[in-house]
């Protein structure tokens, strides 16, 4: 890493540039500042007008010095100084210089009140940003003093100035976005979304699905801005663009480079700056609507381009109607098809768009045919398989959309809001009416990202470094951000479960609208969602949610609920008001029994709930196909699936737990007797589990090998029996047995940071398999294992915070590995997804000194639940003694009674371990056979 020579006054310090400079996320503290310059020209160049948001715009917004250049070439170099009235811990400046090119702010020196002095090279000439960024500086003033310059009248366009992580106050600045973008999947990064949104729309960079697909972070190149970032849903992409382009050669033609120099990137934000049309791009969300303010810099003839036809990313659009209802609005839909895991063959997505200002004129293409004037248009239905054989997914097809025109002067600003509905036309404009009537940009960016605020701020957390809690908070919002909405303002939503299945595909889907219920007040009592799977989600969403958001686990399982009521099975991964088919077993049973267990179970009847998930574990329903859950059945193993097996004889331990609840005798000795049947795989020369065929034979016994697993191997998962680990025990010859088994494998494992491909490896944190083994120790009588080695996790996996780390670089989906990463690092889990009678927690050691867990008192009687470590560090990840409520806790695990009513959980932490603490009485036992 290279060095900046910071001066002062009295010494020359050398300091390393700050360890995050890719951060994205805090805002723009200049415009808090009071501004002085040396001179000004007056006029229109005011020294203010360097923090008034107006860049790159010749003549407008600008600082423009008296500087004059004598007829031998000297310049009287010009400074500006920002004032605060208070302190502030900044890192990073962004310079532009002004547009036109007869005056160049070439170098400088920024000067600080502390004394440090940072010289500054190379700025463009032509507006575009220098950053610098540089070690945490907490001054009360900066100057910026021109070193170098050619021209008179220097100045500058714009001066950002943005704060350390010591100054950020919200958790949207700790968010940054940027993690991972470069290895996540479409719908990794959306900016313009609320939690759980129906909109979700961000920039598109790279238009593939995964690895690497949506927003990435490596690419130079924008494509276009697409409205729809779903679980195998995609499409409707703006564009803004100025002079000459071909919109019927598609998005290569229409692209524009852009920097992340001038980025701002934010739940609830996004600014970037495009190169080729020299505009900036402002988004931001409401639950239903996206809303742009594009700024162009220049005079220009704009069009603003709305991609109707084409692969993106996931699904291909195709079909296109679109209407003109006047000069300010456009509304039609579209048809999306080619879904690459699965889901409706056809799904049709509606929309409606309004423009501030009327457009002077709608133009149109269709494939190879540029249109003027249109007042309607139709895209054809005609698709190409991308690859051979014209399986259900990867089609190409030709673009079709509008293109809105105005002639623009340079400062000008047009805007627009967009919104969707996967019912009708009719809804998509009650969505768009029904929260955003106003054409206040910063208005509703205020409001998204209050309640981006008020949704990450329920964990707080205090301690630890700034890299983690920028993790931490990323973590929150991957957590809180996918998964969207599916109903209308209306209340109404798509079903799509009627048809044939092929595959994950349903084809010749019987299309029906249905409606939510509503409570008294007129309110819908939940919603419905589009989602990537819940497989094995007892590991990580089904135990946060229900700590700081039970509305969220309430609402998602009155959602499985329901569709089981509309089409009879519960989804896995459900599309657009259909089902997926992906992945394996009946995840919903792990997610509506927690809630259940939980009291937070409110959305709907537990009668009801419960017999779906009975139906669905019976052969023909979702847990697995009807042959083979017969055998399953009778004898007690999936056959040639020893995946399939541990994780559906945990669904049934969980429905079972239910069962014994309610009191249903009979099912709970049914579905226990069910639970047990993965000890029928174990190989006691390996001390593992293997996949057994229908005869009664092994697969293999090759404990590296993925065939007959899903995702995962035998070291990965033989630990995912968290029902029955105490008999995982004892048929390995005991606890200390099974801890030295379990210990190698994460001994193997931690040169390569926890971190494989799928079936590889002894330990893999990079997908949903073995993302609770690091816990498993604590059921055998070594918590000081699980402490060691979720710290180990924690670090190694899930700690890097640049665009190629931080989730394990495979399978984040929507929100699983985030939601582990969060769990190991405020030192909470569940082996058991809290589906247990007596649902508990299990402890490690958190990396943060203090969290605090905001209580919803619509379901927890308690105000808030705080766990405190003592003597914390790096080293010290050994719990010595605990004590909840100020009474000695020995026990690794508490109780959700206990985190319902509220209160402080305190750890004393250690270099070494403690052979006492944690140790005694378990949550449950089951005794050896």
């Amino acid at each position: 890493m290279r060095t900046i020579k910071i001066l002062t006054a009295c010494c020359t310090l050398s300091l390393m540039l700050c360890s995050w400079p890719l951060f994205a996320g805090p805002g723009n503290i200049a415009a808090t500042a009071s501004v002085t310059a040396s001179s000004e020209a007056g006029g229109k160049g005011k020294a203010q007008q360097v923090v008034d948001g107006i860049i790159r715009t010749d003549g407008i917004g600008e600082w423009v010095s008296n500087s004059k250049v004598t007829f031998w070439g000297y310049i009287d170099y010009p400074w500006v100084q920002l004032d605060w009235k208070t302190p502030q811990t900044v890192n990073k400046i962004v310079l532009y210089d002004r547009a036109a090119e007869t005056s160049h702010n070439a170098g400088g020196m920024l000067i600080f009140s502390n004394g440090t002095r940072i010289p500054v090279f190379e700025i463009p000439n032509n507006g575009a940003p220098k950053v610098v960024s540089f070690a945490d500086q907490t001054v009360s003033w900066v100057r910026f003093e021109t070193t170098d310059a050619d021209g008179p009248n220097v100045g500058l366009s714009e001066m950002e100035v943005f704060p350390a992580p010591a100054r950020f106050a919200d958790p949207v600045s700790w968010v940054d976005p940027y993690i991972e973008s470069a290895r996540g999947r479409y719908f990794f990064c959306v900016t313009g979304s609320q939690p759980f949104g129906m909109i979700s729309a961000s920039p598109l960079t790279r238009n593939k699905n995964q690895y690497g697909g949506g927003y990435n972070y490596n690419s130079t190149e924008v494509l276009g801005f697409p409205q729809v970032h779903c679980w195998m849903l995609a499409g409707i992409t703006l564009m803004p663009t100025t002079g000459d382009v071909a919109p019927h050669l598609g998005e290569q033609a229409w692209k524009s480079k852009f920097s992340h120099d001038g980025e701002i990137i934010q739940p609830g934000y996004h600014r970037l700056y495009l190169d080729n049309y020299h505009t900036w791009v402002e988004q931001t969300a409401g639950d239903r609507v996206s809303f742009y303010r594009f700024t162009y810099t220049r005079d220009a003839l704009a069009n603003i381009l709305i991609n109707l036809g084409g692969y993106v990313s996931t699904t291909t659009m195709t079909d296109a109607r679109v209407e003109k209802v006047g000069n300010t609005r456009i509304e039609g839909s579209v048809n999306t098809t080619g879904r690459l895991w699965g889901g409706p063959e056809n799904v049709r997505i509606y929309f409606a768009v309004d423009f501030e200002k009327p457009f002077e004129q709608l133009n149109g293409w269709d494939n190879k045919r540029e249109l003027q004037d249109v007042t309607t248009l139709t895209g054809g239905p005609e698709k190409t398989a991308k690859n051979p054989g014209g399986h259900m997914s990867y089609y190409d097809a030709p673009t079709t959309g509008v293109s809105a025109r105005y002639r623009v002067k340079a400062g000008e600003s047009v805007q627009m809001k967009v919104a969707v509905s996967y019912t009708s036309v009719e809804n998509a404009r009650r969505n768009l009416e029904s929260e955003c009537r106003h054409w206040n940009f910063d208005q509703l960016r205020a409001a998204s990202q209050n309640e981006w605020n008020e949704m990450l701020g329920r964990i707080t957390v205090k301690g630890g470094s700034a890299s983690q809690q920028i993790k931490f908070y990323t973590d929150l919002w991957h957590v809180l951000l996918g998964r969207h909405k599916l109903d209308d303002v209306s209340g109404d939503y798509p079903d799509n479960t009627e048809g044939e299945r092929r595959g994950n595909a349903t084809i010749n889907t019987k299309f029906k609208i249905r409606t939510l219920p509503r409570d008294s007040k007129g309110k819908v009592k939940f919603h419905m969602y589009n989602s990537d799977a819940f497989w094995l989600t007892q590991w990580n969403l089904n135990v946060l949610w229900g700590l700081a958001w039970p509305e969220v686990l309430d609402d998602f399982a009155a959602c499985l609920v329901q569709y089981a009521e509309n089409g009879r099975l519960l989804p896995r991964g459900p599309n657009a008001g259909g089902y997926t088919y992906i992945m394996t077993g009946c995840p919903a049973t792990n997610l509506i029994t927690s809630a259940f267990q939980k009291g937070v179970l409110t959305k709907k009847s537990t009668a009801t709930a419960y017999r779906v998930m009975k139906e669905n574990h019976a052969p023909g329903g979702m847990m697995g196909g009807k042959d083979e859950m017969e055998f399953y059945i009778k004898n007690g193993y999936y056959p040639s699936n020893a995946g399939i097996t541990t994780e559906i004889t945990f669904q049934d331990w969980a429905l079972a737990q239910m069962a014994k609840k309610l009191g249903k005798k009979k099912d709970f000795e049914y579905f226990s007797a069910r639970s047990k049947g993965w000890s029928r795989l174990y190989d006691s020369t390996q001390k593992l589990l293997f996949p057994k065929n229908k005869q009664g034979g092994w697969v293999h016994q090759n404990p590296l090998d993925g065939n007959g697993w899903v995702e995962a191997n035998a070291w990965q998962a033989t630990w995912s029996v968290s029902h029955d680990i105490s008999r995982l025990a004892n048929m390995m010859g005991g606890n200390d047995s099974l801890c030295r088994q379990l210990n190698y494998a994460f001994e193997q494992a931690k040169s390569q940071d926890f971190v494989f491909g799928y079936s590889s490896g002894y330990v893999s944190y990079a997908n949903q398999p073995g993302c609770s083994n690091a816990h498993v120790f604590n059921y055998a009588g070594r918590p000081d294992l699980s402490q060691y080695w979720v710290r180990r996790v924690n670090e190694q996996a899930y700690g890097g915070i640049t665009p190629d780390k931080g989730y394990g670089g495979h399978d984040e989906d929507q929100g699983q590995m985030g939601g582990v990463s969060a769990l190991t690092s405020i030192g909470l889990f569940s082996l058991t997804g809290t589906s247990g009678i007596d649902p508990v927690y299990d402890i490690t050691s958190p990396v943060f000194d203090e969290i605090n867990i905001k209580l919803n008192n619509d379901y927890y009687p308690g105000k808030e639940f705080v766990i405190k470590t003592h003597d914390n560090s790096r080293e010290h990840c050994y719990i010595q003694r605990g004590a909840l409520n100020g009474q000695p806790h020995q026990q690794f695990f508490f109780s959700h009674s206990d985190f319902a009513k509220g209160g402080v959980l305190e750890l004393w932490l250690g270099p070494e371990p403690s052979r006492s603490w944690g140790t005694g009485a378990y949550p449950f036992k089951v005794p050896a056979r």
